[in-house]
């Protein structure tokens, strides 16, 4: 699919921001945004950036941050720290679109003219009724297909990329002795527990109440009484209830932050004092706990080879921009950002290998 140069490359670009005041709620609030983190009496430069040869224009930047403003930011003015990652964000990708653009078209990548002209056919059925659309649509078709072809070649390069083929078994057993946490089952703590609900509403009295009676029950089972005996005729929590108070084997962080911490310091047989939860008082009594246990490799064969195909695809597509930024000759004017907070600064600063991935 060729595109017509009906437009010229100003119009293209006056468009494009029509095209995104057009579609988006959210815009004039982007635009708000925008404007508000200006710096004062400046009058920002019209190239944004310069990517090898390839310019990208405030005008670009404009639009493609109205764009990420709508998805990011729903309610109200974000804090200014946000806004300011936000814009770094926004820049990089708009800079890394182009060298990725470039590359497929060196690859000899072509779009999915099928694709393309399918999501055309969508957009024009969605706006059928749209009367702006339908009266600057001649303007405005050969820059939506001209992004939807580009979107088509970024996903095609993208795939092409990450397309590693699969690690042979020296590599798997290399990665799975390497990363034994993401093998590991972690500890499992099979609980007991006696939950006398109150009404989070309830008055302090009701309150009150309850943990007296759950400290008269912790006084029976410390002083030899059957738990399940007691957490059938007490407990509220129906399921557990019928299994005398047996919850099974959790792991951490499945309880309740004030449970989970009361049970940490008991072992197996011991009985805690009356905890306080939104959903009542609750006496919890661990029976048994699992240490970590680390999987058989032929176990989680098939999750250590999904995990390395995610990692080393991801690793893949970054290396490529970084090898394309490195190669290409870019300037950006970052005149218009807001300061970032000192620790992102650090952050920005430090070598590539010490930030998280």
């Amino acid at each position: 699919m060729k595109l017509k140069k009906s437009c010229s490359i100003e119009s293209i670009r006056i468009i494009k921001l029509a095209l995104i005041a057009l579609f988006s709620g959210a815009v004039f609030s982007a635009e708000t945004i925008a404007a508000d983190t200006a710096p004062t009496g400046s009058t920002a430069p019209p190239v944004f950036a310069r990517v090898g040869e390839s310019v990208i224009t405030r005008q670009d930047y404009a639009a493609a941050f109205a764009a990420a403003v709508r998805s990011k930011f729903y309610h109200g003015k974000p804090p200014e720290a946000e806004v300011a990652a936000l814009q770094r964000e926004v820049g990089d990708k708009l800079v890394a679109n182009v060298l990725l653009l470039g590359e497929a078209k060196r690859r000899g990548l072509a779009p999915d003219d099928a694709a393309v002209a399918q999501r055309l056919e969508q957009h024009e059925q969605r706006n059928r009724d749209n009367k702006q659309w339908q009266e600057a649509r001649t303007q405005w078709l050969p820059v939506l297909t001209l992004r939807l072809q580009e979107e088509s070649l970024l996903a095609k390069l993208e795939s092409a990329v990450r397309n590693v083929p699969p690690p042979d078994e020296k590599q798997l057993r290399e990665y799975y002795a390497a990363n034994p946490g993401k093998f590991t089952e972690p500890e499992q703590l099979r609980v007991s527990i006696i939950l006398l609900r109150v009404d989070p509403s309830s008055p302090a009295d009701a309150w009150n109440k309850a943990r007296e009676q759950g400290q008269d029950l912790v006084k029976q089972l410390r002083a030899g009484a059957d738990f399940a005996a007691l957490a059938r005729e007490y407990s509220g929590d129906a399921d557990s209830a019928e299994q005398g108070g047996d919850m099974g084997y959790l792991h951490g962080g499945m309880l309740p932050d004030a449970a989970q911490e009361a049970v940490d310091k008991l072992k197996p047989g011991e009985t805690s004092d009356p905890v306080r939860l939104l959903e009542g008082i609750i006496i919890i009594r661990p029976t048994d706990r699992k240490p970590p246990k680390l999987g058989d490799f032929e176990v989680v064969r098939e999750r250590a080879r999904d995990l390395w195909l995610k990692e080393e695809s991801e690793r893949a597509w970054k290396s490529l921009i970084a090898q394309l930024k490195k190669e290409t000759p870019i300037q950006v004017d970052e005149s218009g950002y807001l300061p970032l907070p000192a620790t992102a600064v650090e952050q920005e600063a430090a070598p590539k290998d010490q930030q998280d991935p």
